[in-house]
C-alpha cells in the first residue's frame, strides 16, 4: 500500500470519524486514500475553523478529533486553533502536507518550516520521513493528544512519502487507566475538609473531561457542601441544585465572591493554569485542597497546602467515602449568598422589557427557550461574561466556551462539530457581531452539511468587550466601532433562514420556530450593552457581603 493508505488505516483504526479541513496538491494521494475510507470529510472554508471544529469535537467526545490542511498558508492558518486546543486541553491531530523532501521540483515555493512553527502549540510534532515508521507515529501521536491534559499533536505528510509503497500493519489500540491517589493524601484531605468550618467546593476546567460529573454530583449530595465553578467547569454538576453558587465570571467583587471569601477551605477540583483561580490565596486566609491529575504549579496567587494527584473522578468518590458531613460546618451564610445570587444574577432584568434587550433579558430568553441538554457554543466577546454569569448549565459540556486562549471566530465551528457529535440534541451558537465575520463563511459549510443550527448574532457595531474595558481604564471611546452587512441578507445568501429581532419577546418566538422548522437559521439581536456599566461597575461595587 502506498504510505497515505497506511496513515488512513491507522486513522480508522483509531476510530476517526470526521476528518474536518481543505485539501492541498500537496494532499492529493492522502485525498485519494480517504475517499475509499470509512472516515468522513468534512470540507470546510477556512483552516482555522477546520481546528477549531476539530477541537471541539475532541472536547465533547474525549476522543481525538482530525484536521487537514496543505502546506504553508493552509498549515500555518493552523497555529490559532492548535493554540485554542493547547490551552484548552481539547485532543486533536493536526495533519499538514509538504512539498517532496527528496528532490525539490519547485525551489522553496510555499515552503516554511512548519514542524517548528507547530511546536510552541502543540504537545507533540513530526515531519513523517518514512512510511514504515506512521504506525508508531500516529499510535503516539493518539495516545498523547488523549492522556491528560489532552491537547494538540501535529504530523507533516510530504508528497513523496505519502506515495510510497511499504508493507505495514496499524498498531493495536491501547488505553491506560489513569492511577488513582495515595490512600494517605485522601485521609488528610477528608480531615482537613472535616475540621474546616466553611468547606466550599470549586469545580474547575477539568472536570468536564473523564467523567467526573457523576463522581463530583455525588460528592456535593452526600456531603452537603456547597459548589461554584470556573467557566470552564459550568455544568459539571447542575447549577439548578440548592448547594449551587453559579459560576466566577469575572475575577472579583461578584455575589460568589462573597462565598469565597468567607470560606476557610477551598476544594479545587480540576484546576488548570491556564484558567486563573478566582481567588487570590495572598489576600485572603484559605486553606487549598489541590485534587487533579497533576501537581500545582506554584505562584504568587495559588499555593495550595495539601493536594490530591490521580484520576479526579476517583478521588472525588474516594473522598465522598472519607468525608462524614459535620456538625461543626456552618453554611449559613452560603445559604444567604445563593439567595442573593437567585434574586440579583438569575432574576433581576430577566423580564427586562426595554428594547433593545439588555444581556439578562437575551440570556434568559435563551434558557427558557433551550433544551436542559441542549448545547450553548460561545464565541468570545462581552456576552461571554453574561452567559457564564447568568445562564444556568444544566448538564456537563452544555455551555461550550474558551476561558482559556478566549479567541474570537469559535463559536460557528464548534457549534457545527457539536451538531455533529449531538445530531439529536439542539445547538445554538452565541457570536458577538465581530467575532461572527471571523469565521461567518462556515455558514455555508453548515448548510451543506444540512444541520439543524441556529446562530445568534448580538449586534452592537463595536468591538463591546474593549469598549468596555476602555471605559472602565478611563479611556475616550476610540477605534473600536465598525459597520456590518445587512445579516437577514447575508444568512439568506448562503441558503439559510435569517431574521433580525424588532421587539422584546421576539427571540424566544424565533427560537422556538427555528428548532420546528429545522436547517441553518441565523437571528439577529441587537444588545444593549449598557448594563456593562450598571451592574459589573456601579452595582456590584456597592453591593454587601450577606454572610
Amino acid at each position: 500500500m502506498k504510505t497515505s493508505d497506511l496513515l488512513v488505516a491507522c486513522l480508522e483504526n483509531e476510530g476517526v470519524e470526521y476528518i474536518f479541513g481543505i485539501p492541498g496538491e500537496e494532499n492529493l494521494d492522502f485525498v485519494e486514500s480517504l475517499r475509499n475510507s470509512t472516515i468522513k470529510l468534512v470540507l470546510t472554508r477556512h483552516e482555522q475553523a477546520a481546528g477549531f471544529m476539530a477541537a471541539a469535537y475532541g472536547r465533547l467526545t474525549g476522543r481525538v478529533g482530525v484536521c487537514l490542511s496543505t502546506l504553508g498558508p493552509g498549515a500555518t492558518n493552523f497555529v490559532t486553533s492548535a493554540a485554542f486546543a493547547l490551552l484548552g486541553g481539547m485532543p486533536v491531530l493536526f495533519l499538514t502536507g509538504q512539498k517532496p523532501i527528496r528532490a525539490s521540483k519547485q525551489g522553496r515555493f510555499q515552503i516554511i518550516d512548519i514542524v517548528h512553527i507547530m511546536e510552541p502549540v502543540t504537545q507533540f510534532t513530526r515531519q513523517i520521513v518514512d512510511g514504515n515508521n506512521v504506525p508508531s507515529l500516529v499510535r503516539e501521536c493518539f495516545r498523547i493528544a488523549r492522556a491528560e491534559k489532552p491537547g494538540p499533536v501535529h504530523l507533516e505528510l510530504p508528497e513523496d512519502v505519502a506515495a510510497e509503497m511499504i508493507q505495514r500493519d496499524p498498531f493495536v489500540v491501547t488505553s491506560v487507566v489513569p492511577p488513582a491517589a495515595s490512600q494517605p493524601a485522601i485521609q488528610k484531605a477528608a480531615t482537613m475538609i472535616r475540621t474546616a468550618k466553611r468547606p466550599l467546593l470549586l469545580i474547575a476546567s477539568a472536570c468536564n473531561r473523564n467523567n467526573s460529573a457523576p463522581a463530583l454530583r455525588d460528592f456535593v449530595d452526600r456531603t452537603g457542601i456547597y459548589f461554584f465553578s470556573t467557566q470552564m467547569g459550568k455544568g459539571a454538576v447542575d447549577e439548578r441544585h440548592e448547594q449551587c453558587l453559579g459560576t466566577a465570571a469575572l475575577s472579583e467583587h461578584d455575589f460568589v465572591h462573597c462565598a469565597i471569601d468567607q470560606a476557610d477551605l477551598i476544594i479545587n477540583v480540576g484546576h488548570d493554569v491556564s484558567e486563573k483561580p478566582p481567588f487570590l490565596m495572598s489576600q485572603g486566609g484559605q486553606t487549598v485542597v489541590h485534587v487533579s491529575y497533576f501537581p500545582a504549579e506554584m505562584d504568587d496567587v495559588y499555593f495550595p497546602q495539601h493536594e490530591v494527584i490521580g484520576c479526579t473522578a476517583t478521588s472525588m468518590r474516594m473522598l465522598a467515602d472519607a468525608v462524614e458531613p459535620s456538625t461543626h460546618w456552618d453554611f449559613g451564610g452560603f445559604e444567604r449568598v445563593r439567595t442573593e445570587i437567585t434574586a440579583h444574577v438569575f432574576a433581576e432584568k430577566a423580564d427586562a422589557e426595554g428594547f433593545p434587550n439588555v444581556p439578562q433579558r437575551i440570556v434568559a430568553d435563551l434558557r427558557r427557550a433551550v433544551p436542559s441538554d441542549g448545547i450553548l457554543s460561545l464565541d468570545n466577546g462581552m456576552y461571554k461574561i453574561w452567559f457564564a454569569r447568568n445562564y444556568q448549565a444544566h448538564e456537563p459540556n452544555t455551555v461550550l466556551l474558551d476561558n482559556a486562549l478566549a479567541t474570537m471566530g469559535a463559536g460557528l465551528p464548534a457549534a457545527i462539530a457539536a451538531k455533529l457529535v449531538h445530531r439529536n440534541r439542539k445547538v445554538v451558537a452565541i457570536c458577538g457581531d465581530g467575532g461572527f465575520k471571523m469565521n461567518s463563511q462556515e455558514m455555508e459549510t453548515a448548510g451543506r452539511l444540512q444541520l439543524d443550527l441556529v446562530v445568534i448574532v448580538l449586534r452592537d457595531n463595536g468591538y463591546g468587550m474593549i469598549k468596555w474595558k476602555q471605559a472602565s481604564a478611563g479611556f475616550p471611546m476610540f477605534g473600536l466601532d465598525f459597520g456590518n452587512p445587512d445579516f437577514v441578507e447575508y444568512a439568506r445568501s448562503y441558503g439559510a433562514h435569517g431574521v433580525r429581532i424588532e421587539r422584546t419577546g421576539q427571540l424566544a418566538e424565533e427560537m422556538a420556530r427555528a428548532f420546528v422548522d429545522g436547517g441553518v437559521h441565523l437571528i439577529e439581536v441587537p444588545v444593549d450593552y449598557s448594563e456593562n456599566e450598571t451592574v459589573f461597575l456601579e452595582a456590584l461595587e456597592q453591593r454587601t457581603c450577606v454572610l
